[in-house]
């Protein structure tokens, strides 16, 4: 295994030949990442994911001075919303689409408030935020603005500079990267309280040995999308995903959910109507079809989805579709054969005296 890692299984901070040719590894990383995102290579804190980014990010905001109100959307991810409990919190409600009125999240600033948060883009059903009017009106009052671009980063271009964020978080797996791996995006010239303390790594930001090989990963992945590869995937991504939202906006039952005019390219998120959706994707499972149901981190959790709920949508019966760089035309033709048939085949069931005996005999 250490021939197979060479250099990249040193420690970055030493100063012997092995060391400072991971050094050189994680620095041209570094500059990768910056590169794609539009961000000076200072400027990017390496991170385990999205999550530890998130946290960095609220730990620091929440630790910058003396003001604790944290201002967020209703549909934010549960990292950003678990995170952001240790002081005072405004949750701002969307429309049935799941976007945010930027007036509204605006208006909920307070003399108090530290931070605000908002999504590039949604996790479950896609839908992307107006972002710059957020942006402006954080920076007039002194206020960061940190953005989570976890489900957006590798599938619409993001300029980091040009975005008027403080702070923004990504993750390396969601677009082809290696698991285990992120970033922190921190402007410069912010210094944030460390939410790691030990070494000086990540220039006294992030402490702990830096994961050399899965960052190297992290750096390929960006540049695998630079010179025009990004807008190219993101093309095909979108032809797919229009191809599965057609196909589900003709099966009876099924709602799509998420902003038809602004969304990420590659996911599709619907409700079910009278179908229990763990029953639906061991269906699809049995089709070849990998789906998900509900929030993106909480597979094991039968809980209504907060997002959803947000939306004012059904949050217990969702269908959550994805498309990928191995995703194909005949996967998607896959998807949309196999799932009339299981739903009509569940609610042919339910609708049997068979199952309604056993719903009453267990309800004994």
């Amino acid at each position: 295994m250490t021939d197979a890692l060479g250099a990249a299984g040193a420690d970055p901070g030493r100063i012997h030949s092995e060391g400072l040719e991971a050094r050189h590894a994680v620095e041209t990383a570094r500059g990768q990442v910056a590169g794609m995102l539009g961000a000076r290579p200072r400027e990017v804190v390496f991170t385990s994911g999205a999550t530890e980014a998130i946290t960095m990010a609220c730990w620091g905001a929440t630790r910058r001075s003396h003001r604790n109100h944290s201002v967020l959307s209703a549909v934010e991810h549960s990292a950003v919303r678990r995170c952001s409990e240790r002081g005072s919190v405004t949750l701002v409600g969307v429309d049935r689409t799941g976007r945010v009125d930027p007036d509204e999240l605006i208006s909920a600033i307070t003399d108090d408030t530290c931070v605000v948060h908002l999504q590039w883009g949604n996790h479950e059903v896609g839908t992307i935020h107006d972002m710059q009017p957020v942006a402006d009106a954080c920076r007039s009052r002194d206020v960061l603005f940190h953005v989570d671009a976890a489900q957006a980063v590798g599938h619409v271009p993001i300029d980091f500079a040009a975005s008027g964020a403080d702070l923004l978080s990504v993750s390396a797996h969601k677009f082809g990267g290696p698991v285990g791996t992120g970033a922190l995006l921190v402007r410069r010239g912010l210094r944030l309280e460390p939410l790691l303390a030990g070494g000086d790594q990540e220039r006294a930001r992030r402490a702990g040995l830096e994961n050399t090989p899965a960052i190297i990963g992290f750096g390929v992945a960006c540049t695998s999308l630079a010179d025009g590869g990004l807008e190219q995937e993101a093309a095909v991504f979108r032809r797919l995903t229009d191809r599965l939202r057609d196909g589900l906006a003709s099966v009876e039952g099924v709602d799509l959910f998420g902003n038809p005019d602004h969304r990420l390219p590659h996911l599709v998120c619907a409700g079910i109507v009278d179908v229990e959706p763990q029953a639906v994707l061991l269906g699809l499972d049995r089709a070849g079809v990998a789906a998900h149901s509900g929030s993106a981190c909480a597979s094991e959790g039968l809980e209504p989805s907060p997002v959803l709920e947000a939306m004012g949508v059904d949050a217990d019966r969702s269908l959550r579709l994805s498309v990928g760089w191995n995703t194909t035309d005949s996967d998607v033709d896959a998807a949309l054969a196999a799932l009339p048939g299981i739903l009509a085949g569940l609610r042919a069931l339910r609708r049997s005296p068979a199952s309604s005996t056993s719903a009453t005999s267990s309800g004994r």
